[in-house]
């Protein structure tokens, strides 16, 4: 069983940034494809980034060049640096395995976007 802890939330104003992060229970982390998703109230979860275990990168097209994704392995954290952050990216913020397994979801960090 895998547990998924994530941090580093919170309220921004616009062209801010944050850093999110997501701490793994179990040393298996190294072994899989990670995520970043996010769910705005009233829509539907939605993919925003992944790395593979060898530090291949994917994005969707809404934070390409905004957002950068990470890891370490070896102190089993998934990172999010969020840079010129914009009202829509209001959401709250789950880290997971690509594809999602809904048993290792964890309770999110919110992030709210607002002047």
């Amino acid at each position: 069983q895998v547990r998924l802890v994530e941090s580093g939330g919170g309220l921004v104003q616009p062209g801010g940034s944050l850093r999110l992060s997501c701490a793994a229970s179990t040393n298996i982390f190294r072994l899989y494809t990670m995520a970043w998703y996010r769910q705005a109230p009233g829509k539907q979860r939605e993919f925003i980034a992944s790395i593979s275990g060898g530090g291949g990168t994917n994005y969707a097209d809404s934070v390409k060049g905004r957002f950068a994704i990470s890891r370490d392995n070896a102190e089993k954290t998934l990172y999010l640096q969020m840079n010129s952050l914009q009202p829509e990216d209001t959401a709250v913020y789950y880290c997971n395995t690509r594809p999602w397994i809904t048993n290792y979801s964890g309770q999110g960090t919110q992030v709210t976007v607002s002047s």
